[in-house]
């Protein structure tokens, strides 16, 4: 089946930050037009290859996609309009951004060009967790990116908070929520910190130099925020993230619901025609390959029927609702309980999950345990 949702990735940053092992590169000294030139003929490359039907999802993502200039936006809006021409009458058009990056010039731009849904990568509110973490722009850059963001006419605008940083407290956490809560954005998606090779954190953890939040603290910051959001009218529909009704992230869903889409640009993965693929990473030998007339595609595999089954039921317990089990009887002709019986029967003793209907959920114990209920299927 054509994917109905794109990805877009856009490697460069005004820096790096401590925690990421993303493919980013600060943007001084890039050659950000080849590089779009570039991305622009793998676009053509692959509509020629998969051509697209009606596209439900666009995610521009980073790196920080608003280093472009708005010239430079303006380009990329009207190429994907031209290589995926059909869009859905309710499109969710999404574009990562750091705050202090957006100026009302370019949030004209990227409104005009059809992009609907902006995700703030706020992080913290508090001023010295935003220096720790290695984050350039301030607390005041916070609100003032959102309140130009809604003047410009966005009206779904998403939050990303992180909890378990260097020296957070439960009380940092607490003030956090309150500040985000004022700006009342449609979505939050809130992460954990994850020590990640290659980062500066990995350094400084392996060094035993990173001061973390106890296992219980960071416990009791997630569950606060899940007692917040929710006491504000954000529902929880998948572990990290919270919306209010109606603004649940479409694309992101994509993944939870282990659906193919298009992916594009350096380091960025896909997965069409059952298919999982990774282009390659560096800036230089990516436009080589793009203007070579190659995908760069550096490594792929077609998914085994076993392979798909299982991330079926790891990403979709992600979400709330859990995993139907007539669509896996629809997608697989067999039943979950034929190919996972040991698993879902093991698991529901342990308390972890629960059978509800037609769905398989995690419980309230399995929410704090996801990773060990989601690595179960991989035996399977």
């Amino acid at each position: 089946m054509t994917p109905r949702a794109v990805y877009i990735h856009i490697p460069f940053c005004t820096n790096k930050c401590f925690y990421c092992d993303f493919t980013a590169y600060v943007v001084e000294g890039q050659p950000v037009d080849k590089y779009l030139d570039a991305l622009f003929r793998e676009m053509a490359l692959t509509v020629a290859e998969v051509p697209p039907r009606e596209i439900e999802a666009i995610f521009i993502g980073g790196g920080t996609p608003t280093v472009l200039t708005p010239q430079q936006m303006e380009l990329l809006c009207e190429k994907i309009r031209l290589y995926f021409p059909k869009w859905s009458e309710e499109i969710e058009f999404t574009i990562e951004a750091n705050p202090g990056t957006t100026s009302p010039e370019l949030l004209r731009v990227m409104h005009e060009g059809g992009i609907n849904r902006i995700s703030f990568g706020a992080q913290t509110f508090r001023p010295q967790l935003l220096k720790r973490i290695g984050r350039i722009h301030e607390v005041e850059d916070i609100k003032r990116s959102v309140f130009q963001a809604r003047e410009a006419g966005f009206h779904n605008i998403s939050l990303d908070l992180m909890f378990g940083l260097p020296e957070q407290t439960v009380q940092d956490m607490k003030e956090t929520l309150q500040h985000a809560g004022s700006l009342k954005p449609d979505h939050f998606s809130c992460y954990s910190l994850k020590i990640e090779e290659g980062t500066l954190f990995h350094q400084l953890y392996e060094r035993k130099q990173l001061p973390l939040p106890t296992e219980d603290d960071e416990l009791t910051m997630y569950q606060l925020i899940r007692s917040e959001l929710q006491s504000h009218g954000y529902e929880q529909y998948e572990v990290s993230n919270f919306a209010k009704p109606g603004y649940e992230s479409k694309h992101n869903s994509t993944y939870w619901l282990n659906e193919e889409y298009y992916g594009l640009g350096a380091g960025a993965h896909g997965y069409m025609n059952g298919i999982r693929h990774a282009n390659v990473k560096g800036i230089k030998e990516y436009i080589r390959r793009v203007n070579g007339g190659h995908r760069p595609v550096v490594e792929s595999y077609q998914v085994s029927d076993q392979e798909d089954r299982e991330n079926f039921m790891m990403l979709g317990l992600r979400l709330m609702q859990g995993v139907n089990k007539d669509r896996f009887f629809s997608l697989y002709q067999q039943t979950v309980d034929e190919v996972f019986g040991g698993q879902v029967q093991q698991l529901k003793k342990l308390g972890l999950i629960i059978e509800e209907n037609d769905n398989i959920r995690l419980t309230e114990k399995g929410l704090l345990f996801g990773n060990e209920v989601f690595a179960s299927f991989l035996d399977g």
